[in-house]
């Protein structure tokens, strides 16, 4: 005997697309006219924010970065669907997730300038540090999922992680144990079609990303992930249904993987001129003009307020001073007493600035 006992499917979500023309059946209810202009904004600003430091790393006044450009709908729409209890866990790439956020971009340079005092996250921001290494941010945001459901305070854990990342161990276990457990734990999958210079077709044979959910009984959703209200929409529904859930949103790296990387070394320029014609921004931008909710008036003048924001960010971020108390003051949750031992030790001897007395 031979009979079918598993089937699934994988839905594709697009709510406005390249020419900025809306499903209205499909548009979120909750979304009124100040928040779409604000979407728009946060995506503005992530974009100039992430220009500057691509311009002063080039200066050497900021360390190796990675850009966000042409990611900015994946990273706001989901930023704006979370609500004011719900933690996210990025990786490396979340810029704009961190400015919609509240993170201020005085200490998000402080950061790109090589102090770890940039990566203290204010307790308001409801995140953790930027995470490096490729995925071992998915068991944490797992754990921390499950302190959620235990303490039942009602909060969803949104973790971020690329295409390339969902080829590693870390992904799997962690969205098995969010589906054994029915963890509040979104994985947000920004599919920017290449994991360095590794492109998605070689990461692995699955036909989506969303589907290897589908192994660990959770739900999953494909989504275009240059559309910003569709992100925002899927990411919503999966906070408020409670329940584990993938979202794969497609979108495209536009820049650099770093600015160690060359693009130009490994795919083409008819390959990103595509991509180009799907941008998040110019999309959102026509949809906003066809509702006559912007104009090229308000264009100017948010660029102007968004300069003087990030020039204001660059001069604070360079008048910081190191502590390096920060060495032993941010290891823990508190400071253990061989750790304060060295701590007391280090200052008596004045020891980082090479003085012993």
């Amino acid at each position: 005997m031979k009979t079918e006992i598993f089937v699934s499917k994988i839905n594709f979500l697009r709510v406005v697309d390249e020419n900025g023309n809306a499903d209205e059946s499909l548009f979120p209810k909750d979304l009124d006219s100040g928040t779409l202009v604000r979407m728009y904004r946060l995506m503005l600003l992530s974009r100039e924010f992430d220009a500057k430091v691509l311009s002063l790393q080039r200066q050497g006044r900021a360390v190796t970065y990675a850009p966000l450009l042409g990611e900015e709908a994946t990273q706001i729409g989901s930023a704006l669907a979370m609500r004011p209890s719900d933690i996210f866990v990025p990786s490396f790439r979340q810029h704009g997730v961190f400015i919609a956020r509240g993170m201020p971009m005085d200490i998000m340079l402080v950061y790109w300038r090589g102090y770890e005092e940039g990566n203290i996250i204010p307790k308001e921001v409801n995140g953790t540090p930027i995470i490096v290494p490729v995925s071992t941010q998915l068991p944490h945001a797992a754990g921390m999922a499950f302190a959620q459901l235990y303490n039942k305070t009602g909060a969803s854990v949104l973790v971020y992680v690329g295409d390339g990342g969902t080829s590693e161990g870390d992904f799997y276990e962690a969205i098995n144990f969010a589906g054994v457990w029915r963890l509040p734990l979104i994985v947000i999958i920004e599919n920017n079609q290449w994991a360095i210079s590794e492109p998605r077709s070689r990461q692995t044979a699955s036909q989506t990303l969303a589907q290897k959910a589908v192994a660990a009984g959770i739900d999953s959703i494909q989504v275009d992930g240059n559309d910003v209200i569709a992100v925002y929409s899927a990411t919503r529904d999966a906070i408020l249904s409670g329940k584990p859930t993938v979202i794969e949103c497609i979108t495209y790296r536009m820049g650099l993987h770093t600015t160690s990387d060359d693009p130009t070394k490994y795919r083409t320029d008819s390959e990103l001129e595509a991509w180009k014609q799907k941008d998040p921004i110019s999309r959102m931008k026509k949809y906003l003009e066809s509702k006559n909710l912007w104009n090229e008036e308000m264009e100017k003048k948010a660029a102007a307020e968004d300069a003087a924001l990030i020039d204001n960010a660059v001069e604070t971020a360079e008048k910081f001073k190191p502590n390096p108390r920060s060495i032993y003051e941010h290891v823990y949750s508190y400071m253990p007493e061989t750790l304060k031992e060295e701590l007391d030790e280090a200052e008596a001897n004045n020891f980082w600035q090479g003085v012993t007395e």
